[in-house]
């Protein structure tokens, strides 16, 4: 998961980066409120983690700004060094998930962050395979069947495969894709994301003869669409293990 951290104090920034990366995400780190509510509205991220007291702009405002722009589904945590009372029922009223105070107890926050994404994206977790539609997802072979017929995948192609399979109606920007296909983020205009996603369309024959569009977002990046029924937006299904 990509988790974005807002945090003033750089010592205890850099700490709560390590533990997220120790949990196998994919960590950004701003000290500037103002610079990741510009981030937020042309990139996406699975979680936010926020300071309540940022420069230039608050974390409260940053919840809100990230709201504002489709941001329902992911969680927010906030950490930070108010304790107070008030600014911890001020968050919740706001639409934070959780609040915990600096400093943080190791464990106790890495598993306060994956109970939020366990809750937030219950498709990504838990599963030895799934169906979405035609498709079959092996995840502990990395192997994908169309309408029972395997298709021929590289490791980099499943992981793209398999992000947009579970975010099925999500907008999934260029960086977040990079972090996770390829495990880091990246910093130059690249069209190694386009020539992969297009690769992927023919091999997955993603198409509306097959209830798919994979459509390209305007400065931004690409949303899968299952079109079944009017309807833009489905549920993987998870198969019992």
């Amino acid at each position: 998961m990509r988790i974005a951290i807002l945090q003033r104090d750089p010592v205890q920034g850099k700490q709560l980066e390590k533990i997220i990366v120790h949990a196998g995400h994919s960590c950004v780190l701003y000290d500037d409120g103002l610079t990741l509510s510009k981030v937020l509205a042309r990139s996406t991220v699975d979680l936010l983690v926020l300071d309540w007291h940022a420069l230039r702009l608050s974390g409260s405002d940053v919840l809100k700004a990230a709201r504002s722009v489709g941001g329902e589904r992911m969680p927010v945590m906030f950490a930070s060094a108010d304790g107070a009372e008030e600014s911890v029922v001020r968050a919740f009223v706001l639409g934070a998930d959780d609040y915990v105070t600096l400093p943080v107890r190791h464990a106790e926050f890495r598993e306060r962050i994956c109970a939020l994404l366990r809750r937030a994206y219950p498709e990504r977790y838990g599963r030895d395979s799934f169906d979405v539609g035609p498709y079959h997802f092996d995840t502990r072979r990395q192997l994908v069947t169309l309408r029972g017929a395997p298709v021929q995948l590289s490791g980099t192609q499943y992981r793209l495969a398999s992000l947009f399979f579970s975010n099925i109606g999500r907008v999934l920007s260029r960086d977040h894709i990079f972090a996770m296909v390829w495990g880091r983020e990246f910093r130059e205009v690249t069209r190694t994301i386009d020539s992969h996603v297009s690769r992927l369309r023919l091999l997955l024959q993603i198409e509306p003869h097959n209830d798919f569009r994979l459509q390209p977002v305007y400065k931004s990046g690409y949303r899968l669409l299952h079109l079944r029924s009017n309807e833009n937006v489905a549920v993987p299904h998870a198969e019992a293990a």
